[in-house]
């Protein structure tokens, strides 16, 4: 079996199948599929603990996860991520802002390309960062779904007006 993970499932979202991969170390990726899939009931508890928190926050009962992760990337793709998991619920960042926050405002492309990057969608929340002038771009699981998300999490800041959306 692959090293980077030995245990897979699929949640089924309001918006749409989310597949889980586990290591024995903790989620290696959690993102939509369009396919449709069959839940293989994983007896790996990192990805059943998954299943129960992502449950809990559809159902609006839960902010934070607290889900062990295995992150697979670079120094510098690690650092953004973890920075973006500090954005909290109902709250966004820019990209801008991020790269800021990271110490180098210049360093706006590489902060876009790690989040690009992420493969731990939901709980490394990268549908929480967002253009500077509040459009909504760069979501691998399609700007709808980073629309609901950002709406289920009440984020109601950006200008409904002048949302602009990119795929």
């Amino acid at each position: 079996m692959n090293n980077l993970f030995s245990h897979i499932d699929y949640f089924f979202s309001p918006i749409g199948t989310i597949c889980l991969r586990a290591s024995e170390k903790g989620l290696t990726d959690v993102f939509f599929i369009d396919e449709n899939a069959e839940e293989q009931f994983s007896k790996n508890p990192i990805i059943n603990k998954c299943k129960l928190q992502l449950n809990e926050y559809f159902d609006r009962k839960r902010k934070v996860f607290d889900v062990e992760l295995n992150l697979h990337g670079t120094s510098f793709q690690k650092l953004v991520w973890y920075e973006v998991i500090s954005v909290q619920f109902g709250n966004s960042i820019s990209y801008l802002s991020l790269a800021a926050k990271l110490g180098n405002k210049n360093k706006i492309r590489a902060v876009a390309n790690a989040n690009a990057q992420n493969k731990i969608a939901l709980l490394v929340p990268c549908h929480r960062v967002i253009g500077s002038s509040g459009e909504l771009v760069g979501y691998s699981g399609s700007i709808w779904r980073k629309k609901w998300l950002l709406e289920h999490e009440e984020k109601i800041e950006y200008n409904r007006k002048q949302l602009t959306f990119f795929e």
